[in-house]
């Protein structure tokens, strides 16, 4: 593993308004992952790890605090600056899939390189075969089974080769095989091309399959 730092988070906070409360999500996190680091973020229901996956992916911007990837800083960039980098360097899987229904899971596994004026159709087919989906291309999400829908979103976060993949709970809908299938391809795939992987689960278990486990709770880190 590189000891590049990657993904450096300072003093960052994220409050949310509820009515005329403030609940305050992210608590001044100081966080750096290296290069090729698999971390996971640990945490009960509410404790603050699907926020800081968000925050730290350029999804949520901080009320305070800095994050920065590859020494860049990700919030000081125009929202078109950042929506590129993020489809250049960053991959997402979330436990919902967000898979397009009127595409085919091929189509839907290219659209983060069509985004990029990329050709990927290749590249695609190489990781629907990767997933076991190689004979599935042309089918519909309504076609596939939760499982193999959640296959195609993998994929999907794999095509632009990105540096870091962030997943959100990418076993939940699954059953216990599925998600250790699932599981197991995303953990090989980052140790083989040396990409960062940052993952929210409640489940110890999976954790433990990466290299840091980092526990959150009342937004922060433990």
């Amino acid at each position: 593993m590189s000891n590049q730092s990657l993904i450096v988070a300072e003093d960052v906070h994220r409050t949310y308004e509820l009515g005329k409360k403030s609940i305050e999500v992210l608590r001044g996190i100081d966080l750096v992952i290296d290069q090729g680091e698999r971390v996971f973020l640990c945490g009960a229901s509410g404790a603050g790890k699907t926020t800081l996956m968000y925050t730290l992916a350029g999804l949520e911007r901080p009320q305070m605090g800095r994050v920065s990837i590859e020494g860049e800083d990700l919030y000081k960039l125009s929202t078109k600056e950042r929506s590129r980098l993020r489809n250049r360097r960053m991959g997402y899987i979330f436990q919902s899939y967000y898979l397009l229904p009127e595409l085919t899971a091929l189509e839907n596994v290219m659209v983060p390189g069509m985004i990029g004026s990329r050709e990927v159709e290749d590249r695609g087919a190489e990781l629907l075969e990767a997933v076991g989906l190689g004979d599935r291309g042309n089918h519909l999400p309504a076609e596939l089974s939760g499982g193999e829908q959640q296959r195609v979103a993998i994929a999907r976060s794999l095509v632009n080769d990105p540096a870091i993949v962030f997943a959100d709970e990418p076993t939940g809908n699954l059953d216990s095989k599925n998600g250790e299938e699932v599981m197991g391809f995303l953990l090989d795939f980052a140790e083989n091309m040396k990409t960062t992987l940052v993952v929210v689960t409640h489940d110890l278990e999976l954790a433990k399959c990466g290299d840091r486990i980092l526990m959150i709770k009342d937004g922060v880190i433990l």
